[in-house]
């Protein structure tokens, strides 16, 4: 997928794909004890953020890790967050949603509505390809986390047990399914016709 051409609105919050030019906000955004505690991944360096942004770019290329800054234009375009919708098996009807946001930007709603930009453009984008659902994950004791997937529809399906040494705690397995109409759009013209007949309103990651 073309990641140059891509990019989400929420109010204020712009989505957009990661640039170069972000390295100094990244290094700064990882630069906080939060980052650093809940992010299996750390960027620490020039060298490292460099080698992140490149990642994003080949997750682009892939099409398996489609990933977004998080600007807010409303503050001359501050860097708050990343967006990132990690699909390893194309054509799944799953995929995962993950965002972490920054410091200065917590308490604002920027998670909860760059999630909903994301899910609404991951449904719209891929039901056509099979996508069904998709998942968001967190450490058990990450209060903040669950309560941005409550928040944006994504329903607590499970706890999934701890695998140590990586994953020391259990997690949360949050779940929001695609809309009614992305779910018709792959049946079969027949089953189309007999869902049509009845009431709408089908159900309502990070590491």
């Amino acid at each position: 997928m073309d990641n140059e051409t891509v990019t989400l609105t929420a109010g204020p919050l712009l989505l957009r794909p990661w640039r170069q030019d972000d390295i100094p906000a990244l290094l700064a955004a990882y630069d906080d004890p939060s980052m650093r505690h809940w992010l299996r991944t750390q960027v620490s360096g020039a060298a490292d953020a460099e080698r992140w942004i490149e990642a994003q770019r080949e997750g682009w290329v892939s099409g398996s890790r489609l990933s977004f800054a998080v600007t807010d234009t409303a503050r001359g375009g501050e860097l708050v967050g990343n967006l990132a919708l990690k699909r390893p098996v194309p054509g799944a009807e799953s995929a995962e949603a993950g965002y972490w946001t920054s410091a200065a930007a917590r308490g604002r709603g920027v998670a909860s509505r760059a999630l909903g930009a994301l899910t609404d453009w991951a449904f719209g984008t891929f039901a056509g390809e099979g996508l069904r659902r998709l998942e968001l994950l967190h450490q058990v004791d990450n209060a903040a986390s669950c309560r941005v997937a409550e928040k944006s529809g994504y329903a607590l399906a499970e706890v999934v047990p701890a695998l140590p040494p990586e994953y020391p705690l259990d997690g949360h397995r949050h779940v929001r399914h695609a809309p009614r109409a992305s779910r018709e759009a792959l049946m079969p013209a027949a089953g189309r016709r007999a869902g049509s007949a009845g009431t709408a309103g089908g159900p309502a990651t990070l590491r």
